[in-house]
């Protein structure tokens, strides 16, 4: 849990940053920079410790919406919408990297980085990632938002995407907003499906993932691919 530090530093949080890095900086630090401005009461030091105090942990201050924001004193509408367009912004450039630059050298290190990406998703999403021969990154691509089943994920666009970029294998991946990645008789039926579209197509089907609550399911690991 975080504790609000009320000494006066003995630089601001700029200065330190310009002086030492940022990686030298606490959360609270780093905040205050965003938040740039306190209250007449508190500094901006405070403020960004009231602010992590209250949710508890950097995970749930991702989560906290703009409403949740603007209930704690000294945060109004426009230091909400700052947040929010910050850890967007962040979530962005972290997803922009691993498309651009990722290579997949693992189920499990895969997962966890989905797992970052889809862990605010209320809806399944579905996404397929097209790789290259030594299973570098050319495209990750959002095929559906909805229930994965046999009738709605046909795997007829996943593979057009895969002749499109010119790609020598894929992965597919999708989230279970319940948290629970136990797959169900559809994934398993859309699972065989894809295998078997891929195999047809002399497209390696590296895996099928599906994220939960900082878990996964690996029908790879698991011996579920022919």
């Amino acid at each position: 849990m975080y504790e609000i530090i009320e000494a006066d530093y003995p630089m601001l949080p700029r200065e330190r940053l310009m002086l030492f890095g940022e990686v030298s900086l606490s959360d609270q630090e780093l905040l205050a920079i965003l938040l740039r401005t306190g209250t007449p009461k508190i500094s901006v030091v405070e403020l960004a410790g009231k602010l992590l105090k209250h949710f508890v942990t950097l995970e749930s201050f991702r989560r906290a919406s703009i409403e949740e924001l603007m209930t704690i004193s000294g945060i109004g509408i426009t230091k909400a919408v700052e947040i929010r367009a910050m850890i967007e912004l962040g979530k962005r450039i972290q997803t922009t990297e691993r498309t651009r630059y990722g290579k997949i050298t693992g189920s499990r290190e895969f997962a966890d980085g989905l797992s970052d990406e889809m862990s605010d998703f209320d809806q399944e999403h579905l996404i397929a990632v097209y790789l290259d021969g030594k299973h570098k990154i050319i495209k990750k691509k959002t095929i559906f938002v909805g229930t994965v089943n046999s009738s709605t994920a046909n795997p007829r666009e996943i593979l057009h995407f895969a002749v499109k970029t010119l790609a020598v294998s894929i992965l597919v991946a999708h989230n279970h907003p319940s948290g629970d990645p136990k797959p169900s008789e559809a994934d398993l039926v859309f699972t065989q499906q894809i295998a078997a579209a891929c195999d047809l197509m002399g497209i390696q089907f590296v895996d099928h993932l599906i994220i939960g609550d900082n878990c996964y399911f690996s029908f790879q690991e698991h011996a579920l691919l022919s």
